[in-house]
């Protein structure tokens, strides 16, 4: 690493995140319902890691998938 510092703006709303958030949470990120955000992470349109039972968020991954243009049809 070259020592720079990434800067990240005021209104970022993944800015303090923890590497993997419970999916409740990236729903409210998302604005959308928590049993909406379980469904989308049982199709695979979420960005998932299971630890034993329990069901988190990639964060970094959820920023790629929010800020990617989808494909044209």
């Amino acid at each position: 690493m070259n020592g720079e510092r990434l800067t990240v703006p005021a209104n970022d709303p993944f800015a303090g995140l923890p590497l993997l958030i419970a999916v409740p949470e990236a729903a409210k990120l998302l604005g959308i319902s928590r049993a909406a955000a379980y469904r989308f992470a049982s199709a695979g349109d979420l960005p998932i890691k299971r630890l034993g039972r329990r069901v988190y968020v990639v964060t970094a991954r959820l920023r790629e998938f929010v800020e990617t243009e989808p494909k044209a049809a």
